[in-house]
């Protein structure tokens, strides 16, 4: 499965010093590879597929967090 080949890339890369432009890139990267999964586990129902779709989308959450900000508490 290439797919989970370019999962685990992407999982193990760098983060750190990224401009605006690469974590925009990223955030879409990581949304490709979370939906392409998620096509094979609606068929396999493997758990593997399912833990590997969590971690993907926490880095996601972080690179989105970084790119918007964290929202105000209200005042």
């Amino acid at each position: 499965m290439d797919i989970l080949q370019e999962a685990s890339n992407f999982e193990n890369a760098k983060m750190s010093h990224m401009s605006t432009s690469d974590r925009v890139v990223a955030s879409r990267e990581a949304k490709r590879l979370i939906l392409a999964i998620n096509e094979v586990y609606k068929k396999t129902k493997d758990s593997e597929l399912m833990d590997i779709m969590k971690r993907l989308t926490a880095k996601k959450k972080k690179i989105e967090v970084r790119l918007k900000g964290r929202p105000d508490s209200g005042i």
